[in-house]
């Protein structure tokens, strides 16, 4: 038996090319954060399987996908970066003429086997499609390149609006902004524009914004307001917190949970258990690791070898840290309650796998920057 036919060399081979384009930091992150999302779940769900085992079944085809994904050359999923973008305005544009619509919002869509969040897809689709736009014109970007940029972004953040979905929205829109930052936009400009959305906000107020967007505003400011209303889910969430102390009090011993005063224990607020179980030290571990992930992003960001790969990193790397942050910033009551899962924990089909595949794309633009390991 010669060497290349051996056994252990023939594992040796098999294990190289099944982990060679996986990231070994990103991928350790986001087990982490899976593994804790698991036993948070359980937990949530009212000690129930349900959520659990079809968390499982999307993460395993997360996972399917992370590999597919991150193996492919950051230059030819570009090729794919237009059609998603259609095929996310379309499937928008679906939404407003049959979506589904759930507690007053219309943002799913019924599609025989199942029903998806198209906005899910822009999270994807929109820095994908205007860093490949910049990359078209790299070395003679003009004004008006910016401005078409700024198109791309309307179109979807508009449609996502009109749902209305203004978390969504906003984060969506930052994705493609991030984009256009990392491409180079002059900081005139960003400041410029920064106190052009500063002198807008009595125009959004008055004419941009629904009542109930307001109302959460408002509720901010002062939850007590309207405790048994629009206050609720913000001072549940609070106390859950509060109550988890330092050490938290265990899992499975969370009174606001179980006893069902956490509104969306397993979506939007799903923090709030976490607080509450594993208190300030499960908190702090858990951003933790989300520093880690988003450091690693800003690593492979800032080694990219062309503009398509740096501008994407970087607004994905950034997209995932906004996610996270208004996500705890809500349930913290620090930030206005809006429609927003924390990154990898949440459930929801779409959700996770658009997380996933903000980390493959991410770990295929950082193969770019390393040799590929053979055996000789």
């Amino acid at each position: 038996m010669t060497e290349n036919n051996h056994p252990t060399s023939l594992w040796k081979k098999i294990r190289q090319t099944v982990w060679e384009p996986i990231d070994p930091w990103l991928f350790f992150a986001m087990l982490a954060v899976y593994i804790m999302s698991l036993f948070l779940l359980y937990s949530a769900d009212g000690q129930e399987f349900g959520q659990l085992e079809n968390k499982t079944l999307h993460t395993v085809l997360g996972f399917a996908l992370l590999w597919l994904v991150a193996s492919i050359k950051p230059e030819k999923v570009a090729k794919i970066a237009l059609p998603i973008y259609v095929i996310g305005v379309v499937l928008l544009i679906g939404v407003e003429v049959a979506g589904v619509t759930v507690n007053g919002s219309t943002r799913w869509l019924n599609i025989g086997v199942g029903r998806i969040q198209p906005s899910e897809i822009m999270k994807i689709g929109l820095p994908m499609t205007v860093a490949w736009y910049f990359q078209r014109y790299e070395g003679r970007l003009r004004w008006y390149h910016y401005l078409a940029a700024m198109a791309l972004v309307v179109v979807p953040v508009g449609l996502i609006l009109k749902q209305p979905d203004l978390g969504t929205a906003t984060l969506i829109m930052a994705s493609g902004l991030f984009v256009v930052f990392f491409a180079g936009l002059p900081w005139k400009v960003i400041f410029a524009a920064i106190v052009a959305f500063i002198a807008a906000l009595p125009l959004m107020w008055n004419y941009g914004m629904h009542d109930y967007q307001k109302a959460r505003v408002l509720t901010l400011l002062d939850p007590t307001k309207d405790p048994l209303g629009d206050g609720y889910h913000i001072i549940q969430s609070m106390i859950a917190i509060g109550s988890g102390g330092v050490w938290g009090k265990g899992w499975l011993n969370g009174t606001q949970t179980h006893l069902d005063y956490i509104p969306e224990s397993t979506t939007d607020f799903i923090f709030a258990v976490f607080g509450e179980e594993f208190g300030l030290i499960g908190n702090t571990l858990l951003l933790l690791v989300y520093l880690i992930i988003l450091a690693r992003g800003l690593y492979i960001a800032s080694r990219a070898k062309s503009l398509y790969s740096r501008t994407l990193a970087g607004a994905l790397t950034m997209t995932f840290f906004c996610y996270a942050f208004v996500n705890m910033g809500m349930v913290s009551g620090i930030l206005p309650v809006v429609g927003v899962p924390l990154p990898l924990v949440s459930y929801g089909g779409t959700a996770t796998l658009s997380i996933v595949m903000v980390l493959a794309l991410l770990m295929g633009i950082g193969n770019e920057q390393r040799p590929r390991r053979r055996e000789e």
